[in-house]
């Protein structure tokens, strides 16, 4: 018993005196935790240099652009050609992807050899033998008839401008087929093919074979975006955003990035890591000086960095009793095969023995436990560097994303991770030590590189065919300049209609004579106050105008309108609408005063005077029974005796757009057009009295009030109404009226967008085909979203935080689309509203008989103000469609308050002047 104690003793001392000595002699291959986030970081800055168009050319690290945009959803089927090019052998692959949800692929491939005479001959022989080997696989296959996608992979470096190109920037390996670097590979195999008349392939992806276990390992988890190869060479790539992506125009979406990492330290970043053993095994590579982080890393150098150490140890008298064999002399006679057997658990120390032995040395008991540990140094340094680079790409993840944890999965592939035994836990532990906010799994990849190819073709040919249904349907909302002349004139003709006295009951345009006859002139003064319902919320304002300096102050509240009173009886309304005033003005110390009123009534009215307006019909979801075909004028002055405490001069009803119209007029005098784009849609502008048939007399100017948000209500704009204009008009308070409105406004432009969204989620084309509740919910998406999501500002990290926050787990992908729907519906609004635009402006100029016009458009409402782009297409819609017209926009500072007390201050004026006449 105490000779086994002994012996144990002995090889206890023996091992610890061997490794002590091997740790000593490699002393600079071990790495701390600290040189390794230093690495880290390093390369890190590499990969920022090669992202960025003005230092990519410099860079060591290239970050390739593969134009490989989405990964695997689960959604894509068919069949599927696979071709690999790269190695001692080339492969052809069928690969069937079965339906929707089950995420099966099934495969049959065939090996064909790859001659020296034709990898080292002519490069056009070369594709057409790779032609002649799919044209064999795919009659073998009785594939002859089928018009089948196909992915290449091609294992050598590229310059790609799309996913179906790649311009070979240098053969490696074994290859040298003549006349293709700098050519396009896609091209020369495409020519090749087309030369079998009998079949028929579709050469969809080019594809890196780091790009298709990163594709593979994607199909069968989701949250893969990272691939890693340790094989005879290493390289990595990662889903990046666009934004980052410098050398590619766009930034929307993301894009896979090959890092070609192996070449990670070619610029002497990393010259303090590399030992004198990396730099002997450098100088006796094929291509010195290059790929220096892969020579320290990849399964083609580690046997040969071992074999350099060994040969040194041993010339050193620290092995082998100092002496040395011819194999031991001998480059590449140790292999990374060696290495993995030498460390394996358990027999690793007699398989240590047995290949030292077949290298023709003599090893003792010590020997082997050195050389074992030699191995240990050189992989673990491998595994530590490796880890240090993905560990860096997985904070850029997780710093794009702007997550406090990332939960990510990285595609693994190599025969350095598949056959090392130590390895893959190795560098997992590193990994998670470096980054420990990461939750990473590390999923091997099963058929690697070329099931990889086919599921980058099935995501590029899903992708393809989805994109053709998302086009059709944005197609349905772009106008052409003929539409939109047709638009323009038929709004015309409307208008014309709505001034007649014959057709005016027929037309949809109803043009509304306001009896506000005439433009602020600078000299209105006083104090008065203004009322504004229009929506939700009841303002009630004082407004002290001051003369000459054209100086007005405002003081107003702020009073909710409850749904029950909007929708209860008349009566219930305009007593609810008195309480606030009684409030505001005895809030303001106003109690017993005597002021003119405004009352801004965004409704619309036909008005026979100023102060009388009888409303036609609530509009944005007001239903107060007993008001329509009554003058509300006279409903509020009922509503004043009933509360009978004070008395007020109600002088003038007026509609926001008209209030807008003054506001800017009191700014600009050659303002004479109001337009609203809010919640509501609306237009006025000054007519001559000459054209107005309803109102005696045919001196001076009156301002109509369009009332344009009927127009089309006759069916002469169904040509250019989607299905999912008629969903959303159903679905209101008030089907087949206000369709103009309904196509242009605020409060429907949203609702249009859900419609679009629930059709392409029911076609699988949005957020995985699953309709979320809150996607149902009317009115969920509020126009407010279209605004903040067509922000050029906005990533699509804060697009999908909104789609979030309405219950929709969106990709990256599904945020373009929505980006894109609300792009195409906010357009087409701003086009609509400028071709209504453009009819009156052309009008008034033939009016006037003017060869140009110029003119100002006071223009109010949400839409206008809040959304990036709509004034914009707005104004270039104008001009094009009424070249002659020098159109000028003007926003209006609170046109509803200030509006209607400037329309009453006004028509005080006018009824002074009246009286001295």
């Amino acid at each position: 018993m105490f000779a086994v104690h002994l012996m144990a003793f002995y090889f206890t001392k023996l091992k610890e005196d061997q490794i002590k000595k091997v740790d000593r002699f490699l002393y600079h291959m071990r790495l701390s935790d600290e040189t390794l986030l230093d690495i880290m970081a390093r390369f890190q800055a590499e990969m920022q240099k090669g992202l960025g168009k003005d230092t990519n050319p410099t860079a060591s690290v290239k970050m390739l652009p593969t134009f490989v945009r989405a990964i695997p959803d689960g959604s894509e089927k068919g069949e599927f050609l696979s071709l690999d090019l790269g190695g001692s052998k080339f492969r052809v692959l069928k690969v069937q992807v079965s339906e929707e949800g089950k995420r099966n692929v099934q495969m049959e491939s065939q090996f064909y050899p790859t001659p020296n005479e034709i990898i080292r001959g002519n490069g056009s022989e070369l594709f057409e033998y790779v032609a002649d080997c799919l044209a064999d696989f795919m009659k073998t296959k009785g594939l002859k008839h089928k018009k089948l996608p196909l992915g290449l992979t091609f294992s050598f470096p590229c310059r790609q401008t799309k996913l179906e190109e790649g311009i070979l920037l240098s053969w490696t390996k074994k290859f040298k087929a003549r006349g293709v670097q700098d050519t396009d590979v896609v091209d020369c195999l495409a020519k090749a093919i087309k030369k079998h008349k009998d079949i028929d392939v579709d050469i969809l992806a080019l594809v890196n074979d780091t790009v298709g276990t990163m594709m593979t390992c994607a199909y069968d988890d989701p949250y893969c975006e990272v691939g890693v190869i340790i094989g005879t060479g290493t390289n990595a790539c990662y889903m990046e955003d666009m934004s980052n992506i410098d050398l590619v125009e766009g930034d929307e979406g993301r894009m896979c990035i090959n890092t070609e990492w192996g070449a990670f330290g070619d610029d002497g970043a990393l010259e303090d890591i590399r030992t004198e053993f990396d730099r002997e095994l450098d100088l006796g590579s094929l291509n010195p000086g290059k790929q220096l982080f892969e020579k320290m890393i990849s399964g083609l150098y580690l046997g040969e960095l071992v074999r350099i150490i060994l040969l040194k140890m041993a010339k050193a008298g620290l092995l082998f009793g100092g002496k040395k064999s011819s194999a031991l002399h001998t480059k590449g006679k140790i292999e990374t095969r060696h290495v993995a057997a030498m460390e394996k658990y358990k027999e690793g120390l007699a398989n240590t023995r047995e290949i030292l032995t077949d290298l023709g040395l003599e090893p003792s008991e010590a020997d082997c436990i050195a050389v074992q540990h030699v191995c240990t140094i050189v992989s673990f340094r491998s595994a530590n560097l490796c880890a240090a680079a993905l560990a860096a790409i997985l904070t850029h993840l997780r710093e794009n994303k702007k997550l406090v944890r990332l939960r990510t999965t990285v595609g693994m592939d190599g025969t350095v991770y598949k056959i090392h035994p130590q390895y893959p836990k190795r560098l997992h532990k590193v990994v998670r030590k470096l980054v420990p906010n990461c939750d990473v799994r590390f999923l091997l990849s099963e058929s690697g590189s070329t099931k990889g190819a086919a599921m980058v073709t099935a995501v590029a040919s899903r992708v393809q065919a989805q994109r053709k249904q998302i086009d059709k349907v944005l197609a349905l909302f772009q106008l052409t300049q003929e539409q939109l002349k047709a638009v323009q004139g038929k709004m015309r003709t409307e208008f014309e209609y709505g001034l007649k006295r014959d057709t005016h009951l027929l037309a949809t345009v109803k043009m509304l004579p306001t009896y506000v006859c005439g433009m602020p002139d600078g000299t209105e003064k006083g104090k008065f106050l203004a009322l504004d319902l229009g929506g939700t919320n009841f303002r009630v304002l004082l407004v002290k105008i001051r003369s000459g300096r054209r100086s007005v102050r405002m003081y107003n509240k702020i009073f909710a309108i409850p749904l029950e009173i909007m929708q209860g009886t008349g009566e219930e309304l305009f007593d609810h609408i008195v309480q606030c005033i009684a409030d505001f003005l005895d809030y303001m110390g106003l109690k017993g005063a005597q002021l003119p009123l405004g009352f801004t009534f965004s409704f619309p009215c036909r008005q026979t005077s100023i102060d009388k307006g009888t409303l036609i019909e609530w509009t944005k979801g007001f239903k107060a029974t007993d008001c329509e075909g009554e003058d509300v004028v006279d409903m509020l002055r009922e509503a004043i005796k009933r509360r009978n405490e004070f008395d007020l001069d109600i002088v003038a009803i007026v509609n926001d757009t008209v209030g807008t119209m003054m506001t800017c007029g009191y700014e600009d005098p050659n303002c004479e057009i109001g337009l609203i784009a809010g919640t509501g849609s609306n237009m006025c502008y000054m007519e001559e009295m000459k054209n107005i048939e309803l109102v005696e007399g045919d001196e001076g100017k009156m301002c109509i009030n369009t009332e344009w948000g009927g127009f089309g209500d006759n069916g002469c704009i169904d040509d250019i109404r989607t299905q999912y204009d008629k969903k959303v008009d159903e679905g209101s308070l008030n089907p087949g009226k206000q369709r103009y409105e309904k196509m242009t406004s605020g409060m429907y432009l949203g609702e249009i967008v859900r419609q679009i969204l629930i059709d392409l989620t029911k076609h699988g084309l949005l957020f995985r085909g699953q309709i979320s509740e809150r996607l149902r919910t009317r009115g969920i998406f509020e126009t407010k979203f279209l605004s903040q999501i067509e922000s050029d500002r906005l990533a699509l990290l804060q697009v999908r935080r909104i789609l979030q926050q309405l219950g929709l787990d969106s990709t990256c992908e599904d945020s373009i689309v929505v980006k894109e729907v609300c792009g195409a519906v906010s357009r087409r609004a701003a086009q609509l509203y400028g071709a209504g635009l453009a009819a009156i402006v052309e009008k008034r100029r033939e009016d006037q008989g003017l060869e140009n016009l110029k003119v100002t458009v006071g223009v109010d409402g949400t839409l206008y103000k809040l959304h990036p782009h709509f004034s914009r297409i707005l104004q270039e819609t104008v001009k094009e469609l009424a070249p002659r017209c020098d159109v000028t926009l003007m926003l209006s500072e609170d046109g509803s308050g200030k509006g209607a007390a400037l329309i009453t201050a006004v028509a005080k004026r006018l009824q002074q002047a009246q009286k001295e006449k």
